[in-house]
């Protein structure tokens, strides 16, 4: 199932998520105008667990020196950085989508900060499962599984419009959000699961970032909620 939008956000367009978009977006533009010298930059930038793992060793003076706080800063580069137009339509659509009900429940400056926060938790449970791996990591699907997991959390009773293929026809379905997220983050899990601690890699996807995200958006979303008024459920636009 591929979702379309959904009716919980008064406001698409709102400020702090479409400038996660942009960000995101230009990033990408930057990568693609790289050429050859793409594939060096990504090493530069993306996550790699194992010199996370490093950075942590020897203690809290030892992750003062220059050499271990950059790979600190990856955690923040990383989730600017993806690996095709697939990778981003995919992850920018989800932002998207669910992004702008979460900002509007939160309040601007509580959305940028929780979505950081996401991406943070989704980075040391990938490095959790596979401390020692030397896979460049990149992505803004981590702190995208938080967004999903605040979702859940505010408008369980939410309606997204999906597409469902279903051999050559293609239906347009109304699916709860506690039922899709539901879906999406068992799919996640399974994967994860399914292959142990190398599923937190398996076919270029870190399942482990998304299970993290997801469930410390759950666990963060109603500590760090703006209050909003009850309103009337909207329809789609």
């Amino acid at each position: 199932m591929f979702p379309l939008r959904d009716n919980a956000a008064p406001r698409r367009l709102t400020l702090v998520n479409m400038m996660l978009i942009a960000a995101n977006v230009a990033v990408f533009f930057y990568e693609a105008s790289l050429g050859p010298a793409v594939e060096p930059f990504i090493e530069s930038y993306a996550l790699v667990p194992a010199a996370l793992t490093a950075a942590f060793h020897g203690g809290s003076a030892a992750m003062l020196a220059p050499s271990r706080l950059w790979p600190l800063a990856t955690i923040f580069t990383a989730m600017f950085l993806h690996g095709g137009f697939w990778h981003i339509a995919g992850n920018m659509l989800y932002l998207f989508i669910f992004g702008a009900a979460v900002e509007w429940r939160m309040g601007p400056f509580r959305y940028l900060l929780f979505y950081f926060f996401s991406g943070t938790a989704a980075a040391f449970a990938t490095v959790l499962i596979t401390p020692g791996s030397a896979v460049p990591v990149i992505g803004a699907s981590g702190a995208i599984a938080g967004v999903l997991g605040a979702y859940f959390i505010f408008f369980p009773r939410g309606k997204i419009l999906t597409i469902l293929p279903i051999f050559i026809f293609i239906q347009f379905i109304e699916v709860p959000a506690v039922l899709y997220l539901l879906l999406w983050f068992g799919v996640q899990l399974c994967s994860g699961l399914s292959e142990g601690s190398r599923g937190a890699m398996m076919g270029g996807v870190a399942w482990w970032a998304h299970v993290g995200g997801f469930l410390f958006g759950i666990a963060l979303a109603p500590l760090i909620a703006d209050e909003r008024p009850p309103r009337r459920r909207i329809a789609y636009r």
